[in-house]
């Protein structure tokens, strides 16, 4: 259970550190959100699903 805890803890920390990293620059960009809106949507789905799974687990390892 721990190796799962850790694995979607990274997972998160990824997640999270392209969503900053990208969300700026597709904003910057012109025509960027209207090309990237859905992959930036995807990405914010899946933090929030990464959020929460990431906090029922630690409900388990801790």
């Amino acid at each position: 259970m721990l190796l799962i805890f850790q694995l979607a803890l990274f997972a998160f920390i990824v997640v999270s550190f392209l969503l900053v990293v990208g969300v700026p620059v597709v904003l910057a960009t012109p025509e960027g959100w209207a090309e990237n809106k859905s992959t930036v949507f995807s990405g914010i789905g899946i933090w929030f699903l990464l959020v929460f799974l990431v906090g029922i687990l630690n409900s388990f390892v801790v």
